[in-house]
C-alpha cells in the first residue's frame, strides 16, 4: 500500500509557497516560508516539500509530470481524441507537427509547460539556498536534503531539454539579475547534458540507498535517472537534430549506473503488469521514482493529478468526460503475434487487427480499451463503443493505463473534469532494464541484451490474470514468447528492443523521446503519417519536418521577455 507521508507533505507544501511574480525568471517563492526567513530545520524540511511538491504542480493545459501531450499524441501511440480536432486544437497542432507554433492561442500548453518546469527549478534553488547557509548541526538531514534538492533540478532540467532541447541552465548561484543575462544557447548541447548530469552524480554520492519516507529520492533513483541521461547524450545531435553519432563512452556508463540499480535487490518487475497502473501497487518493487499524489488528506479537493483528467470514455456512465487520448490502429496493430508469438516487427501494420482472430501480446488489455473487453480489470464493466467520444474522426479505442475505475478511492470528479491520487511514474525498472538492454546491443553484446528482454516479455506472458472475462477465459487470443538466441543479430536486436519499449510503455509517453533519441523519427511518423490517414482524415495535411519537429518550439512570450536574448529553435 501506498504510504502518504510525504504526499501528505506536498498537500501543506502546495500552499506553502506563493508567487507574486508573472514570469519563472524573477520566480521568488513568497508566503510562509522564503530563502530569508528559515531558521529552523522544520522550515528547511519545508522548503524542500515545497520543491517536492513543485513536480507535480502541472496542469491540464500545462502538463509536467504526463507526458501523453507530448510524448504520445506527437508519436504513432495515439490520437488527440475528444470532440475533434478543435477541442483542444493546441493538442491537435502537436499531432499535425506541421501546424505548432512558438505561441499556441493564449500561450497554452508547452507554454505554460516551460514556465511550470521553471517554478519548479525555482523552488528547488530557493531551498538549496536557504540550506546551504544552515550547519549539520542545525540541521541533521542537510547533506540528503540538499542532494535530493539537486535531484529534483535535474529532473526539471533534463524535462525542460528533452522537450525543447535548447534551454537556460538555472542554478542556485545566479540572483536575479545574473538569470537575466543566461541565454538558452550559452552550452553546446553536449555541455548541457554535462551540466544537468552533474546534479545527478550530486545525487547519486550523497543520498543513501534507502530513504526511511518513500516518495523520497535515493541513491539508485538517481542513478537510474542519471543512466536514462547518459542514454539520451550517448544519441550525439548535430545542430539539426541528427543523430551523428553513438557515444560507446557514454553507453559504457549507462552499464555501470543500470548495473547499480538492478544489482541492488531493492527493485524488480512487478509479478503482474497491471499491478504498476493500480493505486494500491503505489511505491512498489517497480516504481524507481514517481510524483506522488494524495486524496482525502483534510483539503477540499486533495492533492490529485488532473493531468491525465481529460482521458476518460466520455460515454461512460461513471465518467462522462472527455475522450481524449486514443490509441491509434498502428498501436493496436503492434500488439499482433505471429505463429511463434513474436511481434510482427515488419508486418504488423499492413492490416487492420481483427482482436477476435488474431494472436495478440496479452498487455493490449491493459492499454487499450477495446469493445467487449473487461475496462480496467472489472470483468463486469465491458468497455463499449458506444463510450467513445468522436468515433467517426478518431475511431473506437480508448487509453486505459492512467485510468482510474470510478469505485477507486482515488478518483474524484470535480465538476466535468477528474483527478486522481494515482502516482505518476518517472521511472519503473522496466525501463532500466530496457536502457541496460539498449546500451549492450550499441556496444555490439546483443547477447548480453536478450535476457534482459526476455524477462519483460516473461512478465507480460504472466499478466493474463486480471484481464480475464467474467466468464474466466480471455478476452483475446494471447501468445507471447521470449525470443531465441538463434540469429540474434545486433540489427535485429535493436529492432526488438525498439519494439518492446513501445509496447511496454505504450500510452506512457516516452515513444516520441524514444524515437527522437534513435535518430528515426522522422521515417517512422512520415510513415505512420501515410499509412493512418488512409484510416483516419484528419491527418490528411500532417507532416514531420525534420530539422524541426523533434522539439518544441521555445516559446515566444520568452523570447520577447529576454528581448531577443533566447533564440528560437530551428525552423520555427
Amino acid at each position: 500500500m501506498k504510504n502518504k507521508a510525504l504526499s501528505l507533505l506536498l498537500i501543506a507544501a502546495g500552499t506553502l509557497l506563493t508567487s507574486a511574480c508573472k514570469d519563472f525568471l524573477d520566480y521568488e517563492p513568497q508566503g510562509t516560508l522564503s530563502s530569508d526567513n528559515v531558521k529552523s530545520a522544520a522550515n528547511a524540511d519545508a522548503l524542500v516539500t515545497a520543491a517536492y511538491a513543485s513536480i507535480g504542480n502541472g496542469e491540464m493545459i500545462g502538463p509536467i509530470a504526463s507526458m501523453w501531450v507530448y510524448g504520445s499524441i506527437r508519436s504513432d501511440d495515439a490520437y488527440k481524441g475528444g470532440g475533434g480536432v478543435a477541442d483542444l486544437e493546441d493538442i491537435n497542432f502537436y499531432e499535425q507537427h506541421n501546424l505548432t507554433q512558438p505561441q499556441q492561442g493564449g500561450g497554452l500548453y508547452h507554454p505554460y509547460t516551460w514556465e511550470n518546469y521553471y517554478k519548479a527549478i525555482s523552488r528547488a534553488n530557493v531551498a538549496l539556498r536557504s540550506i546551504t547557509a544552515l550547519t549539520d548541526a542545525s540541521f541533521p538531514e542537510r547533506k540528503t536534503r540538499l542532494a535530493e534538492l539537486r535531484f529534483l533540478r535535474g529532473h526539471a532540467h533534463f524535462m525542460l531539454k528533452m522537450l525543447f532541447k535548447n534551454i537556460p541552465y538555472i542554478d542556485e548561484t545566479l540572483s536575479n539579475e545574473q538569470i537575466l543575462t543566461i541565454s538558452n544557447r550559452a552550452m553546446t548541447n553536449d555541455q548541457l547534458w554535462d551540466k544537468i548530469a552533474t546534479d545527478f552524480q550530486a545525487a547519486v554520492d550523497n543520498l543513501p540507498e534507502k530513504q526511511t519516507q518513500v516518495g523520497r529520492a535515493n541513491k539508485l533513483s538517481a542513478a537510474a535517472y542519471l543512466a536514462k541521461l547518459r542514454l539520451y547524450q550517448a544519441y550525439e545531435q548535430d545542430d539539426n537534430n541528427k543523430v551523428v553519432n553513438i557515444n560507446k563512452t557514454k553507453l559504457q556508463e549507462v552499464v555501470k549506473l543500470t548495473d547499480l540499480v538492478i544489482n541492488s535487490g531493492q527493485y524488480n518487475l512487478q509479478p503482474d503488469f497491471a499491478e504498476n497502473f493500480l493505486p494500491e501497487f503505489d511505491n512498489g518493487v517497480e516504481s524507481v521514482f514517481a510524483v506522488q499524489y494524495s486524496i482525502n488528506d483534510g483539503t477540499t479537493v486533495g492533492r490529485l493529478n488532473f493531468e491525465t483528467g481529460l482521458n476518460y470514455p466520455h460515454g461512460a456512465p461513471q465518467y462522462g468526460c472527455c475522450g481524449f487520448h486514443q490509441p491509434s490502429q498502428n498501436l493496436a496493430n503492434a500488439f499482433g503475434t505471429d505463429a511463434n508469438g513474436l511481434p510482427k516487427l515488419d508486418t504488423f501494420n499492413d492490416a487492420v487487427i481483427d482482436f477476435k482472430t488474431a494472436t495478440v501480446d496479452p498487455r493490449v488489455d491493459h492499454t487499450i480499451g477495446i469493445d467487449g473487453h473487461p475496462y480496467k480489470y472489472n470483468p463486469a464493466i465491458l468497455f463499449s463503443n458506444s463510450w467513445v467520444r468522436d468515433p467517426g474522426v478518431y475511431g473506437f479505442f480508448q487509453s486505459m493505463k492512467e485510468q482510474q475505475a470510478a469505485t477507486s478511492s482515488t478518483y474524484k470528479k470535480q465538476g466535468p473534469f477528474i483527478g486522481t491520487s494515482k502516482n505518476i511514474d518517472i521511472i519503473r525498472y522496466a525501463d532500466v532494464l530496457l536502457w541496460q538492454a539498449e546500451a549492450y546491443i550499441e556496444l555490439g553484446q546483443p547477447a548480453l541484451a536478450l535476457p534482459l528482454i526476455n524477462k519483460i516479455r516473461a512478465r507480460a506472458a504472466a499478466s493474463t490474470g486480471r484481464t480475464k472475462k467474467a466468464d474466466g477465459t480471455n478476452p483475446s487470443n494471447y501468445l507471447i514468447k521470449p525470443y531465441a538466441a538463434t540469429n540474434w543479430t545486433q540489427a535485429y536486436a535493436r529492432k526488438a528492443l525498439q519494439f518492446e519499449r513501445r509496447l511496454e510503455f505504450a500510452t506512457e509517453s516516452p515513444r516520441f523521446f524514444d524515437l527522437v533519441r534513435w535518430g528515426i523519427a522522422e521515417p517512422t511518423l512520415n510513415a505512420y503519417i501515410a499509412k493512418e490517414k488512409t484510416r483516419r482524415s484528419f491527418l490528411s495535411g500532417a507532416k514531420f519536418t525534420a530539422g524541426r519537429d523533434e522539439y518544441l518550439p521555445i516559446p515566444q512570450r520568452e523570447i520577447n521577455f529576454t528581448k531577443g536574448l533566447y533564440k528560437q529553435n530551428p525552423g520555427f
